[in-house]
Order: structure tokens, then sequence, then C-alpha cells
């Protein structure tokens, strides 16, 4: 492997929120103040004007405003009556919200086995999990790459389910051309900070092109009341805020941008852990066929049970890191005391073993990618002489 000669920074930072948001401070703090003058806080026009830009972004009729990422989840099973009884197939390798959404209702999450390629769940495990009481499945387009779609919808419509895309780290991600978001019957999408298009809090979004699923969600968003106190059926309050619309309205624009930039940090880590004589000794991300990937994450696998000890090496030179997810859903506590912890997943348990991610956030500079591979080089050159001794 070769040394880098440029000069290595004295830290990176897995994440840089205030970098993307300083820039944009004197657009974003006039429409807070004109929100505040308005004193119409929660729905109403900012919130209409992000609901129709989401649609166009995902190419459907309908976007629907609400509180959070994990809201619009439960809000699109509520939407299909999904409870007690049900059965609902989900991958483990995902985000708590997304198995959580099923339980809250009373219905059971199904736990299916991923792709090791793309992280995502694997059609043909799903299709083995299917039995009579599965009503739905919730495909993650995980870490900004879209899931298997095609092989997904075509089970789903043999068996009469239901899709619910959770889309929350994956805005303008494309499957063949097509969007996510639009490829099911409903797309969730999430604002928290650090999404691809993160607000100043939380929020979310659902989309969809069915007329009479966006009426529904648009009901049970707010208590199932209309008109005013009159209540058709129980709903939840998950209303966005305006304040959270109006700053994704001045983000917005900027989305196509920033995943470029993201675009290209990705491309240039594989060119540097080439470089580097890297590529050998960790498993690189790779972007499917047919796939518009946004990188939320860069995904490294670090195989041999060294992931551990590469991320305490880097944290010790500064170096940011994450591990999305360390522990498999099936695996948590919670779901083990509902009973649902029993499942045979081999590469969900191989991913949250070796999975480690790097920063890739748009702001990030070519001087701090280099001092990441750098970093990632030195520590293989002392496991070798580790290894040597």
């Amino acid at each position: 492997m070769t040394q880098s000669n440029d000069p290595v920074l004295s830290s990176v930072p897995l994440l840089d929120i205030k970098r993307g948001n300083e820039s944009l401070i004197g657009e974003i703090m006039p429409v807070i103040e004109e929100v505040c003058r308005s004193g119409w806080f929660v729905l109403g026009p900012q919130c209409q004007q992000l609901e129709t830009s989401m649609a166009e972004l995902a190419g459907t009729p309908h976007g629907i405003a609400c509180a959070s990422g994990s809201d619009a989840l439960l809000l699109a099973l509520m939407a299909f009556d999904i409870g007690p009884g049900d059965e609902v197939l989900v991958p483990s390798f995902t985000f708590f919200a997304t198995a959580s959404a099923v339980t809250r209702l009373g219905a059971t999450p199904v736990w299916v086995d991923i792709d090791p390629v793309t992280f995502n769940i694997d059609p043909e495990r799903m299709k083995d999990a299917i039995t009579d009481a599965t009503r739905a499945v919730i495909p993650v387009h995980l870490f900004g790459q879209a899931a298997e779609m095609d092989a997904i919808n075509e089970i789903a419509r043999e068996n009469g389910l239901k899709v619910i895309e959770d889309a929350a780290q994956a805005h303008g991600a494309r499957y063949k051309g097509q969007a996510v978001g639009s490829l099911g019957d409903i797309g969730c999408f999430s604002f928290y900070p650090t999404k691809n298009l993160g607000g100043f809090g939380d929020g979310g979004m659902l989309v969809t092109s069915d007329d009479e699923t966006a009426e529904k969600l648009r009901l049970l968003r707010v208590h199932g009341m209309h008109p005013r106190y009159y209540h058709q059926v129980i709903g939840i309050n998950s209303r966005l805020d305006a304040i959270q619309a109006a700053v994704l309205n001045i983000k917005m624009p900027h989305l196509p941008e920033w995943t470029e930039q993201r675009r290209t940090n990705a491309a240039r880590y594989d060119q540097l852990f080439a470089a580097a004589g890297l590529d050998g000794r960790f498993t690189l991300p790779a972007t499917a066929e047919d796939r518009y990937h946004v990188w939320n994450q860069y995904t490294l696998r670090v195989p041999g049970g060294r992931r551990d000890e590469l991320r305490t090496f880097l944290g010790d030179l500064k170096v940011g890191t994450e591990i999305y997810y360390p522990i498999a859903l099936h695996q948590q506590e919670c779901f083990r005391k509902l009973g649902l912890g029993d499942a045979d997943l081999p590469e969900t348990e191989r991913a949250t073993n070796e999975v480690l991610h790097l920063p890739i956030f748009p702001e990030l500079t070519e001087a701090e990618q280099k001092t990441v591979v750098t970093r990632i080089s030195e520590y293989c050159v002392e496991d070798a002489r580790a290894e040597a001794a």
C-alpha cells in the first residue's frame, strides 16, 4: 500500500451540519421571521409549498407533510388499517423506526435478510417470509440506494401486499430512472437534520399517487378530524411545523447540488482507496445497476473482526466515524421481550459486525477525505507490523 504525501489534517468530523447551514442563514432567517409574524405555525402555506416540492421530487401527485419520518411510517400503516394479527415484512438491518411503527399498531414485524451488496431487503428472502397473515412490506432504501423494487413489487402484487417505501435516507434517489417514493403505494421521508435534506428539527413527508390514500393520510395526521371537531376515524397528531417547512423550502433548491457533491465524494473515496492499495483490504460500497445513489452514507466493510479496532484507532486521531447499525433489530432487547428475536439472518448479522461509515457530507473537502484514507492506511501498516511481530 502507498502513503500519501499530502498534509494530514488534525481532525475530520463525521458530519458538520453547520457548514451546510452557514451559507443559507441569510435566506433562512427572514423566512423564519415571516412565519413568526404570520402567526401560522402549524401546516399552512409553507407546508403546502413543501408538499408540492416533495411530490414533484418523488414524481407523485400528492405530498402530505407530518411531524417526523417515524410518524410517516406509522401513518402509512394506519392508512392501510394494519393492526393486531397482521404481519409486515421488514429488514432487521435498518433504523429502529421501520419496525417500531409496526409494533406500535399491534402488528408483527417479520424480519427479512438483506442483500450483502446493497444492504437492502432481499426479495428472495422476502418471498420466503410471506404467510397468510402478511399484509405489507417496508423496503428501506438504505444509505441512499434504492432497493430492488421491480422484484419487490412483483412479489407484493402476487400476494396482495401493500408496499410502503422507507425513503428516509434517499431523497432524490432513483431506480431505473424513477424516483423513490413513487415506486410503491406510499413513500415515507424524514427531514431530521442529518438527512440529505434536513431541517432544524424533526419533520416528515408522505408521498403517494393514489387520491383516496392521500385524503386518508391527511385525515389521519390531524386526529381524524374533518370538519373541525368532527372525528371520522381515530388518527394522531402529526402536523409539520411551519418553521421547519420554511427552512426546508429554502434548502430544497440546493438538494441536487448537495447530492452531486455527495456522489463526487463517494467516487473520490473509491479512487483514494484504490490509489492507497486498500481496495483489496476492505470492501467498498457498490452501486447496483440502474440506480442513482444519493450517498446518505459511505459504508466500508471491515472483515476479520477488526472493525471496532479500526474505529478506535481513527477516533484517537480525531477522525469521525459511525456504525449504522451495530445491533440488528431482531437482536434488540425490546423485540426479544416481545418474542420477536428468533430469526435466521446471516447477512444482517455479518453487516452489523463489519460496517463502518465514513464522513461523506456535501461540504467535506478533498483534504479531509485524503486524511481519512491516510489514517486508515496508517492503521493497516500498524496492523501488519503487529501481526508480523
